[in-house]
């Protein structure tokens, strides 16, 4: 079969080799790959590859093998998956505990574009408590996580402030009922929570957003600067927040991704992808990616994606 490898290139940071087909463990199914969503992430990890490196893990496809102890979903079941590594490939193992059938209403491209960003979405929100009525910040709203984030939130009953970097970018968020700013000086505080994926000089100022008592969750580092923090800036600001910090990972993901496949298929989330393209193309796309020039996600088809 073929796979996508690192090269350790910045114009062009993975290219198509042949490999061995992947044996799966016993609670693992394997995917014949028909999407792949990189995320951009991975596309820091390419820069400096650590050996052995294999990338991938958004995908959607069609079982071919399934487990041996049984469990999850059968040979010709179309599934979406989530596994640790090696999904950019014309076949996945995937552990069983990390996928979830798809309806047949949604398609594979779309289904690709859920995993990561998805379940980051959903765990955010929950790491936020309750949202209806509260006042919601969220800044680095340009990407995935950004958009099902907001169309979640806003579904729910929250008051969103996003932060993107463009007016373009937020258009679409506008139009899920978001108020959009290009800056987070210019957010409206206070906010309840904050959502804070940016780092850098946009944390501190995030963080003098938050009414008294709120909370600020801080999943991200998109400017891939450090944050500074002032004690004595803290005193001018609101006293007893909290600042969380927030990794969306830790298996098992099927719940999760059932949850996403049902809010899809019920119109209540509508993946935002900017690029659809061969997986011949993922090394131009993955630069684009990492260069920002891509609104949403980005979905590869190896081929028979429906």
């Amino acid at each position: 079969m073929r796979r996508l490898i690192p090269t350790g290139e910045a114009t062009r940071p993975v290219a198509l080799t042949e490999a061995p087909q992947p044996v799966p463990a016993p609670g693992e199914a394997l995917i014949k790959v028909e999407a792949f969503a990189p995320n951009r992430g991975e596309t820091f990890l390419l820069e400096h590859p650590e050996p052995g490196l294999l990338p991938g893990k958004d995908i959607a496809g069609l079982v071919v093998q399934a487990a041996a102890d049984g469990s999850g979903p059968g040979i010709g079941t179309r599934v979406v998956g989530h596994p640790a590594r090696g999904g950019w490939a014309e076949y996945a193992a995937v552990p069983t505990h990390s996928l979830a059938a798809l309806p047949d209403g949604l398609d594979t491209t779309r289904a690709a574009a859920l995993p990561l960003a998805g379940i980051t979405a959903l765990r955010l929100l929950r790491t936020a408590g309750s949202v209806p009525g509260r006042r919601v910040l969220l800044t680095g709203a340009s990407g995935g996580v950004g958009h099902y984030v907001t169309e979640l939130a806003v579904g729910a009953g929250a008051e969103v402030t996003a932060v993107t970097a463009t007016p373009a970018r937020g258009e679409r968020l506008k139009g899920m009922g978001a108020r959009v700013v290009h800056e987070v000086d210019a957010a409206r505080g206070p906010f309840d929570v904050v959502l804070e994926s940016t780092g850098g000089a946009a944390l501190p100022v995030a963080l003098s957003k938050v009414r008294p008592g709120g909370l600020l969750v801080w999943f991200g580092q998109a400017s891939r600067a450090p944050v500074t923090l002032d004690f004595f800036e803290l005193l001018k600001g609101s006293e007893r927040v909290t600042i969380q910090h927030f990794h969306y990972a830790g298996a098992p993901y099927g719940s999760d991704l059932s949850a996403l496949v049902r809010l899809v298929e019920r119109g209540r989330l509508h993946p935002e992808i900017g690029r659809t393209a061969d997986w011949t193309e993922t090394a131009a796309t993955l630069v684009d990616l990492r260069e920002r020039r891509i609104r949403g996600k980005a979905v590869l088809l190896t081929g028979g994606a429906r």
